[in-house]
């Protein structure tokens, strides 16, 4: 008997082979594009190498960041150590750096292509998954920053033309000319230090920026009276004692992630802002002109120039800097026309410290870009560094530029 309709265990099995054939196919289609990506690192000098997929909780979630580390998938093995699946391969490949350098700071260029894996908040979809690819490159121990700076994105973008990427534009930002922003300013080293780590979040920025300028000792609201008396910045080893006295009086326990010496020092810190004078008006304005700066990256330097202009500062040697990296790229034949600028700009990951980028593609839009990556002069301390090592790298989100150049789903 001829039947009109499949039954419906041969409709499922039909689904499952086609979903298997799209599996295949995108896995082929990964591994060609993967051979095209690590074939250009290579011939540019970068040594393949594969960093460990789990990696030590404690040394990676203290150099990530809060962004990176609430999305951390961490997991305690059975003989008690804290680990993690890497969320992204930077860190194992400064691990790796330390673990075959030591001490010495010679010059080394990595390149990989892996798994990688976060929590996604607003759930796992094809741009965002939990487990995804990154192909990527990290420099390590190069002094002209500029010139490091400059091959790490004129290699990625020779890699992602390789893989058939042809339509996509630059965001470029410079976390250097905001700390060199932050050094012309009188402040407090503790504000600097609290703005650059409120960066990344702007509307906390923004907030701690109007606190500082009007009512910089309101954080001292909430903290008992008699607690506060005892609390002197003149004199940090008295406090803590009264610090420690006054929670064993209280019957109040020092548990969790902080211990009585860093209550101290976070409420020193809240003292001397009482006792400080606001941040200035010209001062707080310095640093809201700066970041309003945004647009075309060649026109950039002279805006930037105008806000520091008006305000009688010096950041030249950050000027330079940012106009010699732009001049390496167009010398070797970037289109700068593709590249934006904004002084806001600095990405997702905390550890970057200079230079950073992101190249995205209409057609996956700017919350998707299919790379992107820059200087973090100071992670390498966090990974277990005695001093700073410069660093700079990118990696490519490689499901992203694979749906982008081949339109398969991501």
């Amino acid at each position: 008997m001829t039947r009109l309709f499949p039954l419906e265990g041969e409709k499922k099995h039909a689904e499952l082979q086609e979903m298997a054939a799209e599996t295949a196919k995108k896995f082929e289609a990964l591994e060609a594009q993967a051979s095209r990506l690590m074939g250009v690192f290579i011939a540019a000098g970068y040594e393949a190498v594969a960093p460990a997929m789990i990696q030590p909780a404690g040394v990676y979630l203290d150099a990530i960041g809060e962004a990176l580390r609430a999305r951390t998938y961490v997991f305690t093995d059975p003989g008690g150590d804290e680990l993690c699946l890497r969320p992204d391969l930077t860190v194992p490949t400064c691990r790796l750096y330390l673990e075959r350098n030591g001490t010495n700071t010679a010059e080394a260029r990595y390149c990989y292509n892996g798994a990688a894996f976060r929590f996604q908040p607003q759930g796992a979809d094809k741009a965002h998954p939990r487990e995804f690819r990154q192909a990527g490159i990290e420099s390590f121990g190069v002094l002209d920053a500029c010139e490091a700076d400059a091959e790490t994105l004129i290699t990625i973008l020779e890699a992602l033309e390789a893989a058939g990427l042809d339509d996509y534009r630059l965001r470029l930002g410079d976390l250097g000319l905001f700390d060199a922003i932050l050094k012309t300013v009188a402040m407090p080293e503790r504000w600097r230090q609290r703005l650059k780590h409120h960066f990344w979040h702007p509307e906390a920025f923004r907030a701690e920026l109007g606190r500082l300028a009007t009512a910089p000792g309101d954080l001292m609201g909430g903290i008992p009276d008699e607690l506060a008396r005892l609390i002197d910045p003149a004199s940090p080893a008295e406090a803590e004692q009264a610090v420690a006295r006054y929670l064993e009086i209280a019957g109040i326990e020092a548990i969790g992630v902080r211990s009585v010496a860093e209550i101290t020092a976070n409420l020193l810190s809240r003292s001397a802002d009482a006792r400080a004078e606001p941040l200035s008006a010209t001062a707080a304005g310095l640093i809201e002109s700066y970041l309003a700066v945004a647009g075309p990256a060649l026109k950039a330097g002279s805006a930037i120039k105008d806000v520091v202009r008006a305000e009688g500062v010096d950041i030249a040697d950050a000027l330079i800097a940012y106009q010699r990296r732009l001049s390496l790229l167009s010398n070797a034949g970037i289109d700068l026309a593709r590249a934006e600028f904004s002084a806001e700009f600095g990405r997702t990951l905390e550890y970057y410290t200079g230079f950073v980028f992101e190249i995205v593609v209409p057609k996956l839009g700017v919350s998707s870009p299919v790379a992107g990556g820059g200087r973090y002069d100071g992670l390498m301390k966090g990974v277990g560094a005695a001093i700073d090592i410069p660093a700079v790298g990118a990696a490519i989100h490689t499901e992203r530029l694979l749906a982008a150049v081949d339109g398969v789903a991501s």
